[in-house]
């Protein structure tokens, strides 16, 4: 008989330092729902800089550590309950297979920032690793799949409220990197410029897998084939900061995928448009509260997210939602939604039950490898110049 865990769940970080974005969304997510309590971390490469943070985040001097080595042994040396339950990866794309390897073997849960790894090797690796260990959670923090919208619009689109797809446009412009910031000493881009730490793909790697998978996500589909164009726009680069991407899915749909770092005047613009026989949607990240969709007769539903809404939500929405409509929820929200099925599937393995269809809505290690399937096809597709098939 399952016997129901009475305590939050101990989270520790890897990662984070003192500064870091998105170290800090992840502390916030984690702990939005309050099932979750941050205990341990390994926050820099800098000891002192660890340090310094845990010293921010309240912890213990001796949950916080100077590598993640010495923080898998020392939680493994405490007793079960007080150890951390799982490990959040907010490093460098450089970092996070050893470290995610290390943590899953060690007995721990993990979450991991995207994309997965490096390499798709390491990509590889990483699955069948998470494969051999089914009562562990691996869960992978592609955000946008958890905004209650998106979650709509997934759940229209199979019930086939628009009928058969035809068509998807998916673009991520941003124009944070027009200048050479990282010449300027920016972390941020810093990291994301160099291939030792971001992989292949400078852009492509880091928004254009976030577009990629939310498509993939929304209509069910898979890439199959690609067409790409990668540039760098800010000559001295060595990776790109630019790409546009023809795409075949499986059962003939074709698509379109751009992302940009270059675009003067955009911010964040996630958005895709996915096009059938009998109407089309519209999700706008910027605008992520409202679904409208356009039906064949010419009107337009607008679904709108929130506990009570008219039109009703699906029930993967639904919970997805905690205001009534008409209060926003947003980014930090959706990035909550990633922990808390997570979370909610960790607690169905300690406590032996079987994690319901919601608890297991997160981005998974499968979801990873298909991140870095879709860098190395555009990577490869964009040198040779030509339709490639999918690189599996």
């Amino acid at each position: 008989m399952a016997t129901k865990l009475s305590r939050k769940l101990n989270m520790g970080m890897v990662g984070g330092g003192p500064g870091a974005f998105i170290g800090d969304v992840h502390v916030k997510a984690a702990q939005f729902d309050g099932g979750v309590d941050l205990v341990a971390g390994c926050f820099s490469q800098d000891p002192g800089k660890s340090k310094q943070r845990g010293k921010e985040l309240f912890l213990r001097p001796s949950r916080v550590y100077a590598s993640p080595l010495e923080m898998i042994r020392g939680e493994r040396a405490l007793p079960e309950g007080e150890r951390i339950d799982f490990a959040a990866i907010v490093t460098p794309n450089n970092s996070h297979y050893a470290i995610s390897r290390d943590f899953l073997n060690a007995g721990f849960h993990v979450v991991c920032d995207k994309p997965m790894t490096l390499t798709l090797d390491e990509a590889r690796k990483l699955q069948a690793l998470v494969k051999s260990r089914p009562r562990q959670v691996f869960a992978l923090t592609h955000n946008y799949t958890g905004y209650p919208m998106v979650k709509l619009a997934r759940d229209l689109v199979r019930a086939g409220r628009i009928g058969r797809l035809l068509k998807v446009v998916v673009q991520y412009p941003q124009g944070w990197l027009i200048d050479r910031i990282e010449k300027q000493g920016a972390k941020q881009a810093v990291w994301r410029t160099d291939p030792k730490q971001s992989g292949k793909a400078g852009c492509m790697g880091d928004i254009g897998t976030h577009a990629a998978n939310l498509a993939e996500y929304i209509t069910g589909l898979k890439i199959v084939e690609v067409m790409a164009d990668l540039g760098i726009v800010r000559a001295g680069r060595r990776l790109d900061d630019d790409g546009n991407c023809l795409i075949h899915f499986n059962n003939g749909v074709r698509g379109l995928l751009f992302a940009s770092q270059v675009c003067v005047g955009e911010l964040n613009g996630l958005r895709i448009n996915i096009y059938g026989e009998d109407g089309s949607l519209f999700w706008r990240q910027e605008d992520p509260n409202d679904l409208p969709v356009y039906n064949r007769d010419g009107t337009v539903t607008t679904y709108r997210r929130g506990t009570g809404a008219i039109p009703p939500l699906s029930p993967a929405a639904a919970a997805a939602s905690r205001l009534p409509f008409g209060h926003p929820e947003a980014f930090y929200e959706a990035f909550a939604n990633i922990y808390r099925n997570a979370c909610a599937t960790m607690r169905a393995r300690i406590e032996g039950r079987k994690p319901s269809a919601i608890e297991l809505d997160f981005p998974n290690v499968d979801d990873g490898l298909r991140g870095m399937q879709f860098i190395e096809t555009v990577v490869q597709g964009s040198r040779l110049k030509r339709w490639l098939r999918w690189v599996n």
